[in-house]
């Protein structure tokens, strides 16, 4: 499964210890390296469920901040260039041409078992069995949902941290350090986000 990779796509809003830790973990299992795909704009969490703060190129900083020095990880920016919402579908044909698609190129689709519960939901989602391998991460207890197109489910620590609780964080003038890679966490001073 690890020909073109493995994707990890998501708001990152901001990225945090636990994003690093499940692609570090799925990594090991995969024997492959990691791309974050930043989301533009997600299509289940649109409107009032969209919560985008930074914009999708200040996520994508962050990313390339959380993820320098290791060597197995990279941010792949497709997304931030095509229209949105983000369909995956539309994402994996336009990196077809980058360095995936195609036999022993073929990607392997990271998702959360809280995403892949939606994936009966996503659009063109019958087309995703030309297009990628879909691997489901899990924390210990957490149930997956079965879906004929989850090809593999690889567990991952249980770490209880979202990009929402470090951004009510900062909102309350709280500490974030640790819960994201200090650099990360100068950026978003910096930048005066989630304020």
């Amino acid at each position: 499964m690890a020909g073109g990779g493995a994707l990890f796509g998501g708001s990152f809003d901001p990225v945090h210890v636990a994003h690093l830790i499940v692609a570090e973990a799925a990594a090991d299992a995969l024997g492959s390296n990691v791309r974050f795909l930043p989301a533009r704009e997600q299509p289940l969490k649109r409107g009032a469920r969209a919560g985008h703060v930074a914009t999708p190129e200040q996520r994508a900083e962050m990313l390339d901040l959380a993820v320098a020095g290791n060597s197995r990880f990279s941010v792949e920016r497709v997304e931030l260039a095509l229209p949105t919402p983000s369909y995956t579908v539309r994402t994996l044909r336009a990196l077809g041409g980058t360095g995936g698609g195609g036999e022993g190129n073929r990607f392997t689709l990271l998702l959360g078992a809280d995403a892949a519960r939606d994936l009966a939901e996503w659009w063109e989602v019958e087309a995703l069995p030309e297009l990628a391998d879909i691997v489901v991460f899990a924390r210990p207890g957490a149930s997956v949902v079965r879906h004929p197109l989850i090809k593999r489910v690889i567990p991952v620590p249980s770490i209880d941290l979202s990009a929402t609780q470090v951004r009510e964080r900062v909102k309350q003038g709280r500490s974030i350090r640790y819960l994201v890679p200090e650099p990360v966490r100068e950026y978003i001073g910096t930048h005066g986000l989630y304020r």
